[in-house]
């Protein structure tokens, strides 16, 4: 028999390619999203999915930063009691393990690169805010109920089938879609913002090795290619006309010390920038 494993926000952009590596793989993948009529607030229809399953990917959550300034309640309805409920759905399902998508905005600003898991977090947004409350859920069910967790910090993913109008709308899906409709690329300020783009793949296997490894008492891993680029290189990848529109405010840079991932799950990212972009462009029918 396939061993069922549970992907919440499988119909999401990271969530499709871990819902399609984990059949690759050979697993009974059950998806769980509110596209399909799944809310993971309702705990009780979470139990009843859950019962008999190995791993529960969390990836559901209201991702935008803005949208959760803009949203808090709303939000925090989905990112914190949504992972309150999955916790305890796994609990009662005796889920072997719990792997939860977090996000590296729970850092907020911090000058000192690279951003590595000591440091103490500063969220500057609800989302990242929720993301960090879900953290240390996922610690205390660990520590209080035995459920063994462990929190994945992305940076900046990237990668085919991201929506460039979407939740996790980045500048490279934004270029591209505009380098297509033969448009100018508009960059904010003077474009040396940096940022750890780290490519959908390595994020999946590292879910994936974070569900097999040892690792299941909420530690807090970053999930990070380590080497950022800034707006300009992206644009110059990419190529096409720029334009300079004034700036906004956000954080300068990001970029993951992923030492700690390597020594435990045993992940190093594999997608070098440059090669990640030259398939999307391609896919993108660009040259």
């Amino acid at each position: 028999m396939k061993e069922k494993v549970i992907v919440t926000g499988g119909e999401g952009f990271i969530g499709t390619h871990v819902v399609e590596a984990l059949r690759g793989e050979g697993y009974e993948v059950v998806v769980a999203d509110i596209k399909s009529g799944n809310d993971v607030r309702d705990t009780q229809k979470m139990a009843g999915l859950f019962s008999g399953a190995k791993y529960v990917f969390h990836m559901a959550a209201l991702p935008r930063v803005p949208f959760s300034i803009e949203h808090p309640q709303e939000t925090n309805d989905t990112n914190v009691s949504g992972t309150l409920s999955v916790l305890w759905a796994a609990r009662e399902a005796k889920v072997n393990k719990v792997i939860f998508s977090s996000s590296s905005s729970v850092y907020g600003d911090v000058e000192i690169m690279p951003l590595i898991e000591t440091i103490m977090p500063k969220p500057k947004s609800p989302y990242a805010l929720q993301k960090y409350i879900g953290e240390r859920y996922c610690q205390l069910f660990s520590e209080i109920y035995d459920v063994p967790t462990v929190c994945l910090r992305y940076f900046n993913v990237y990668g085919p089938g991201s929506d460039p109008n979407g939740a996790y709308a980045l500048v490279i899906g934004k270029f591209l879609q505009m380098r297509a409709e033969g448009k100018t690329l508009t960059i904010t300020g003077d474009g040396t913002v940096t940022r750890d783009y780290t490519h959908v793949r390595d994020v999946v296997r590292a879910n994936i090795l974070a569900a097999c490894s040892g690792v299941g008492k909420g530690e807090a891993i970053n999930i990070g290619a380590g080497h950022n680029a800034s707006v300009n290189e992206i644009a110059r990848l990419i190529g096409g006309p720029i334009e300079y529109i004034p700036a906004r405010l956000e954080p300068h840079d990001t970029l993951a010390d992923n030492s700690l991932a390597k020594k435990l799950l045993g992940w190093e990212p594999r997608v070098v920038l440059e090669e990640g972009i030259a398939e999307l462009k391609k896919l993108s029918g660009l040259t």
